[in-house]
């Protein structure tokens, strides 16, 4: 299977810390573990997954063995870095943060009156895993737990769009 994994500029896990074997002229080496979500495993995520786990540098990621699906992750036995995905830069990242802050600037224009308090300023663009969900968070008040989920799959059809993922 093929899936996605966001990784620290040097290559390490966001959250396990772990130093992956990055491509160079051709896949990662295989890594593997077993499989216990949110513990052990190969853990990555799909292209609706994306907006619930931003870094700073993107790999495609082969996932190998079972897979265990979970709501906005995948986990596997095995796994091995494909490629980076390049067009994941900076001006991708800021893009994704003004768009962000766009949204959640047209969300809280629906109901001022309700959530004229969670408007977000421009700086907060900088921090662009905190727009997505802070966009995420303002559509869930206005339109409950299915407006959330809906505002995250809007995220990722433009993390999709314009990172040309498959």
């Amino acid at each position: 299977m093929r899936a996605y994994k966001f990784l620290t500029a040097d290559g390490l896990g966001l959250f396990s810390r772990f130093a992956w074997p990055v491509p160079s002229g051709g896949p990662g080496a295989w890594v593997g573990s077993e499989v216990d979500p949110c513990r052990a495993g190969i853990h990555a995520c799909r292209a609706r997954d994306l907006p619930f786990w931003l870094g700073p540098t993107l790999y495609e990621i082969e996932l190998d063995g079972p897979v265990t699906e979970e709501s906005t992750k995948v986990v596997a036995s095995r796994g091995r870095l494909v490629r980076r995905i390049d067009a994941w830069d900076a001006e991708a990242q800021d893009a994704w943060g003004r768009m962000c802050v766009a949204r959640a600037l047209e969300l809280v224009a629906e109901a001022p009156e309700r959530l004229g308090g969670w408007a977000p300023t421009a700086d907060l663009a900088l921090e662009s895993a905190k727009a997505g969900y802070v966009a995420a968070r303002i559509a869930e008040e206005l339109g409950g737990g299915a407006a959330y989920l809906d505002e995250r799959r809007r995220q990722s059809d433009w993390l999709v769009e314009r990172l040309a993922l498959d």
